[in-house]
């Protein structure tokens, strides 16, 4: 996603070159920022707003890092779903849409405006408080895990192309006769491959806990909605939904009509498959009857 070279618009004193633009909305929000809406709006400092925002990035005339907040968020997604097609779109919003203008950028932006100087944090003297920094994703924690998580959604077809069905059965008998439990269908955790992780193997007994106690909070979702946008549905193929669940320490990738990944803030790096087995199905299509989705 990248404006053109002419695309401007007001902010603070002087003119902003766009160079990207992003959605913050309940059923939308760059996860790096938060487990749900309401998170991700406090990384701003802003108002979880029901419409939501338009997050639009770049560079004033001197090359200072600028976020300008707006209210207009069709304008943006239709922005950003012309660029995603390969198509120049001129993002240029009314004075009257925007909100706010923040210094710095929340997320990391790979490219910069041409002939100004090189991308910077506005002089404190111009900038109204701190600049906004991306997260830290260098390490594992729980932005790195979100950004896995938006990846396995991204790529399902190749993180499910390595998962052995066969393996689901095994594991949940092994689970049964060591439990007494009616099993929720886990196997061993795929090789990992989420940004920033060099992590790979099985998963240890830990993540089967790990597991147990991801699906318990999310089935506690369905009695007592958590804060918005910690469920989210969005299209898949078929006739089947993709759904997004969030929650202290882990995150949830699922297809109502398959199966689930799990990540865990304790288990770096690791992908752990959740099989269908006889109580997925059902959990998955409460979730997706209470998730927010795109307009």
């Amino acid at each position: 996603m990248a404006g053109t070279d002419e695309d401007t618009v007001a902010a603070a004193d002087d003119a902003l070159y766009v160079l990207t633009a992003v959605l913050l909305t309940p059923a939308k929000f760059p996860s790096a920022l938060g487990d749900d809406y309401p998170e991700a709006c406090a990384a701003l400092g802003m108002p979880p707003l029901a419409d939501g925002y338009g997050l639009v990035l770049g560079q004033d005339g001197e090359g200072a890092r600028w976020t300008v907040v707006i209210d207009d968020v069709s304008l943006v997604a239709v922005a950003i779903a012309s660029w995603d097609c390969g198509m120049e779109y001129d993002l240029s919003p009314d004075e009257r849409t925007v909100v706010a203008a923040l210094p710095g950028w929340p997320l990391a932006v790979a490219v910069a405006a041409p002939g100004v100087p090189d991308p910077h944090d506005p002089a404190p003297d111009v900038a109204d408080g701190p600049a906004l920094t991306p997260p830290d994703t260098s390490t594992w924690g729980p932005a790195q895990r979100r950004l896995g998580a938006d990846e396995i959604a991204l790529q399902w077809a190749r993180w499910r192309e390595q998962i052995d069905d066969t393996e689901f059965a095994s594991s949940r008998e092994r689970a049964e006769a060591a439990a007494g439990a009616a099993g929720d269908g886990q196997a061993d955790a795929a090789g990992s491959d989420v940004p920033g992780s060099d992590a790979a193997g099985k998963a240890s007994p830990g993540g089967h806990s790990g597991i147990r106690r991801v699906l318990a909070e999310v089935r506690a979702y369905v009695d007592s909605p958590p804060p918005l946008g910690r469920v989210r549905s969005s299209f898949a193929p078929g006739d089947a939904r993709t759904l997004r669940a969030d929650g202290p320490g882990w995150s949830l990738v699922a297809r109502t009509d398959d199966i689930a990944f799990v990540l865990l803030d304790d288990e770096p790096g690791e992908v752990l498959p959740v099989g269908r087995g006889p109580e997925l199905p059902g959990l998955l299509e409460a979730l997706d009857k209470m998730a927010v989705r795109p307009l």
